[in-house]
């Protein structure tokens, strides 16, 4: 079973369910989406939801997560890695601490959004370093799925979008709703909307 289409489809029609601070929650979502998956395409979803868990970013889940057999999750894993690692050693030393602290060193290459990243951190206002970095983690989902449209990766970085999402709907519900906006005008310009089925209330 793979009904890329028609979830990547329906999302548009999500926007008239959603609702910020009450209602449904991300995981409602999710779970809509995985029950059009396959048992296959199930499991690299929820690889996906563990790496977005902060307390299970561990070496031992970027060692397994940047030789995943999936695309999508060992560069994003791979990207997510690095993104914190310069953010580590910018606290580090902000702080005068030992710039490795609290890194994990793995092999990954060159990282061009290094200087991007410093640059943001390096803001005063605390509200605009927090847009500024999500939107380069949102930048580097679309890029990593620039041809994707119809499968796997599409989904995955439909949910990676949404976790950003879910995030401010907690901090600013305003900045949330621009940023699910944005995401429906994406995928509305990928493929219109068909009929959607919203799932049931939490």
């Amino acid at each position: 079973m793979a009904n890329y289409e028609y979830i990547i489809a329906s999302l548009p029609a999500i926007s008239r369910e959603w609702k910020f601070g009450e209602g449904r929650s991300l995981d409602t979502y999710v779970e809509w989406i995985k029950s059009q998956l396959s048992p296959k395409d199930i499991k690299t979803v929820d690889k996906l939801l563990d790496g977005l868990k902060e307390e299970n970013l561990k070496v031992e889940f970027y060692e397994d997560a940047l030789k995943d057999s999936n695309k999508f999750i060992s560069e994003f894993f791979k990207f997510d890695l690095c993104f914190r690692n310069v953010k580590a050693r910018f606290v580090n030393k902000v702080f005068g601490r030992p710039v490795s602290q609290d890194t994990i060193n793995l092999e990954t290459g060159e990282f061009p959004e290094a200087s991007r990243i410093d640059e943001v951190l390096s803001g005063k206002d605390i509200f605009a370093r927090e847009r500024g970095l999500d939107s380069i983690r949102w930048e580097k989902i679309s890029e990593l799925t620039t041809f994707n449209y119809f499968d796997l990766d599409a989904i995955l970085a439909v949910i990676a979008k949404m976790s950003i999402i879910e995030r401010w709907r907690a901090l600013d519900p305003e900045t949330g709703r621009e940023m699910f906006q944005n995401l429906i005008d994406e995928t509305r310009g990928t493929f219109g909307g068909v009929n959607y089925v919203a799932p049931a209330n939490e």
